[in-house]
């Protein structure tokens, strides 16, 4: 029992990533508030991310770095530019429900 919780290896990163890949998609799915879509979409970058570093590491390259330090970059800049849609569109509308939403269609 000790030896699977002291000799951690790529396949334990791997699963996890695959779990939070999973909650993060659950949470884009079946959530309507946008604040929850936003963070379950950062869940899933996070998730890549850690795939991509397990990967890296497995292999001793290391691209694998920087091309997550890139993804980091993008999704802080989507959360920013995320957050101020919703802020804006809830100072409109008092309501962040996607389902709501139809003024964007147009």
């Amino acid at each position: 029992m000790s030896d699977i919780l002291f000799n951690v290896g790529y396949g334990h990163f791997l699963v996890l990533a695959a779990v939070l890949f999973l909650i993060g998609t659950a949470g884009v799915m079946i959530r309507r508030n946008a604040l929850i879509i936003l963070m379950s979409v950062e869940l899933m970058l996070n998730a890549a991310n850690m795939t991509l570093l397990t990967f890296a590491r497995m292999w001793g390259d290391l691209s694998g770095h920087t091309f997550a330090l890139i993804v980091i970059a993008v999704a802080a800049a989507e959360a920013a530019v995320g957050l101020a849609i919703v802020v804006a569109v809830f100072r409109g509308r008092r309501n962040v429900d996607v389902d709501r939403l139809t003024t964007l269609r147009h």
